[in-house]
């Protein structure tokens, strides 16, 4: 716990404080730092790029005359909730009133209340941790205000809230899921009224809208350990709600003594193992939704056990449904998750079936898929690929080899070639005007021949030899019409 001469140094060292005490001064009005900057520099983490100010007078026009005073900035007003947001650099300053923010019953559009204290808007906050301000105010400048005992709380490392749980996630149904978010990165208790009160409101969920659940979602796959927060939203059921194909991968079956593995277990270790990895959220979605097609796929042989056979196509498949119920981007980050989940096994099945070899991958396909695929995306599947295994056996440390030959192999390849850059010597002009054809489906046709030939290796990307093969291959195709 940071020291409280350490928190008004910390406080000091900040130009926007300063610049917004002396603005609330003009204003005659009270600012105050709150919630997650706050909590943060209490447990001398590294300061957030978030910071909530929250104001007793007017906070739209605390908000635009801070703007005005600022370079470099953009702002956003919602008028509505009493809220402006400006962002100056890499740093996200929220502006709000003193008020509460609550959903009717069947609602899941939330309502503000404006309330005239510091002390009942940080009644209405979700959790005590987050409810301490510290003033800015010229007479009191970092005062710490901590009604509800948040101080406590982070020493005892809890999670609770400022008033009766049941009124707090009824006037905002998403704080369950917050609760949880914040046990996962801070590592916290999650007090015991909480938990019944999460168990008793749980179908409130419903009336919030998707992207702001898939938002705190996002966050827990962002920590650095995301199975924490996913297994807890199994637990109280939230999973069922938000991703109901991947609860399906739950449990291990066995059949005639033959057995598979929790697939739902697993997806998460292979998720804890790529996030020492990578922040990338997208990667991170791939690779929970890696094996999402092999409930669907399973299928018993007599006398050889389980199969999960093309499981990747159907889990690529599976996503833009998920990504469409979800509410995510239907553009590039749904087709990169499909495409990771697509070749999620691509390097090991490169490989050639030779027993404990390590070195028998097929350079000529190793640069189809770089060109086919890119090698931005072959990176990340080589990580994933590596992440996936999760147990010991011989097999699967051969498996380890493979991986990281196949990463020196197609580094080696694209630093040579430049496949993922390739530029065609041959355009469809030089076809057109060499044959006397108009445009047509042959000319493609060519082309793609004369493109494979390139990137597996059986011609150089030069004019002549592209050429050549152009003039070759284009009066076989033109013969047979």
């Amino acid at each position: 716990m940071l020291k409280k001469k350490d928190i008004l140094k910390n406080l000091k060292k900040e130009k926007y404080f300063s610049l917004i005490s002396n603005l609330s001064e003009k204003l005659n009005i009270k600012s105050y730092v709150i919630g997650g900057y706050v909590r943060d520099l209490l447990l001398n983490k590294n300061q957030p790029i978030d910071i909530d100010i929250v104001t007793t007078g007017n906070s739209l026009i605390l908000a635009k005359m801070f703007y005005n005073s600022i370079s470099k900035k953009v702002i956003y007003v919602f008028k509505k909730f009493k809220t402006a947001i400006v962002k100056n650099r890499n740093i996200r300053i929220e502006f709000v009133s003193t008020r509460k923010e609550y959903y009717n019953i069947y609602d899941n559009k939330p309502y503000v209340k404006i309330f005239k204290t510091i002390k009942e808007d940080q009644k209405r906050r979700d959790f005590t941790i987050n409810t301490i301000a510290i003033s800015l105010n010229k007479n009191d400048f970092g005062k710490i205000l901590d009604p509800f005992n948040g101080i406590k709380d982070i020493k005892n490392k809890i999670i609770k809230t400022p008033i009766n749980p049941n009124i707090t996630f009824y006037d905002d149904p998403l704080r369950m899921i917050r609760a949880i978010r914040f046990k996962n990165i801070l590592r916290f208790k999650i007090d015991k009224s909480l938990i019944k009160s999460i168990q008793e409101n749980i179908d409130r969920i419903k009336i919030v809208s998707i992207e702001r659940i898939v938002e705190e979602f996002n966050k827990i796959l962002l920590s650095n350990k995301p199975s924490i927060g996913l297994k807890l939203m199994y637990k109280f059921g939230f999973l069922f709600y938000i991703l109901p194909d991947f609860i399906s991968l739950k449990g291990r079956v066995t059949f005639n003594g033959y057995s598979y593995k929790d697939n739902f277990i697993h997806s998460l270790k292979v998720l804890d193992n790529i996030s020492k990895l990578t922040n990338n959220l997208w990667l991170r979605w791939a690779t929970l939704l890696h094996d999402i097609g092999k409930n669907i796929a399973k299928k018993f042989i007599i006398n050889k056990g389980w199969t999960f056979y093309k499981h990747e196509i159907i889990g690529s498949n599976m996503i833009p449904y998920i990504f469409h119920k979800l509410k995510l981007s239907l553009k590039s980050n749904m087709k990169y998750v499909q495409t990771i989940v697509r070749y999620s096994n691509l390097p090991i099945i490169l490989y050639k079936k030779k027993k404990n070899s390590v070195n028998s991958v097929k350079i000529s396909t190793i640069r189809k898929y770089i060109y086919k695929i890119g090698l931005n995306n072959i990176v990340d599947l080589i990580k994933l690929c590596y992440c996936d295994i999760t147990t010991i056996k011989e097999t699967k440390r051969i498996n380890k080899k493979k991986i990281i030959n196949f990463y020196k192999i197609t580094n080696k390849i694209e630093n040579k070639y430049q496949i993922s850059n390739l530029k065609m010597p041959i355009n469809g002009h030089d076809i057109m005007n060499y044959f006397k054809i108009k445009p047509s489906k042959i000319v493609g046709k060519i082309k793609n021949i004369i493109k494979d030939y390139i990137v597996k290796g059986k011609i150089l990307n030069d004019y002549k030899e592209a050429f050549k093969l152009m003039k070759k291959i284009g009066k076989k195709i033109l013969k047979r019409i």
